[in-house]
């Protein structure tokens, strides 16, 4: 079974950010060689919707076979708003909640993120898994682009 590795923006944005890019783009080869499945979300592509076109075209570039594409339901949306009456991110970090909360509902391997403030982020890990626990959801494993590769990739 491939690990489902779900793509936030960041993680799609640091193939061409000169800090992340070298972790971002071993990924990418990770799902285009068919070793891990992306996860990718309406939200993810609506945000890049805003992004340069050398980003957007990012998630095309991975074959279907490697890509799973999946959408912000009802029951995430209950969820996202969860975190945020539980004060584990504001109201201003609401897209960061609704990242891990589809994440969540979908049930995938590991959700992947540069964001260091709000996701990738030990304290904020633990509280977002509270709350999924807490709800019966099971516990989202949460890392960098650069945790996740195989180690013969690193």
């Amino acid at each position: 079974m491939l690990t489902r590795v779900y793509l936030d923006t960041s993680a799609i944005g640091g193939c061409l950010d000169e800090e992340f890019s070298l972790w971002s783009k071993k990924l990418f080869r990770e799902f285009e060689t068919h070793r891990k499945i992306a996860v990718i979300s309406d939200l993810t592509l609506e945000e890049l919707r805003g992004a340069p076109q050398s980003v957007k075209v990012l998630p095309l570039r991975i074959p279907e076979a490697s890509r799973e594409l999946v959408q912000f339901t009802d029951e995430a949306e209950t969820l996202s708003k969860e975190y945020i009456r539980q004060n584990v991110v504001s109201r201003l970090h609401l897209a960061d909640a609704q990242h891990i909360a589809i994440a969540t509902v979908e049930k995938v391997d590991v959700l992947v993120s540069w964001n260091f403030k709000q996701i990738v982020n030990l304290n904020k890990i633990h509280q977002f898994n509270a709350v999924n626990l807490k709800l019966g959801y099971r516990m989202l494993e949460i890392r960098s682009p650069r945790e996740v590769l195989d180690e013969k990739e690193v």
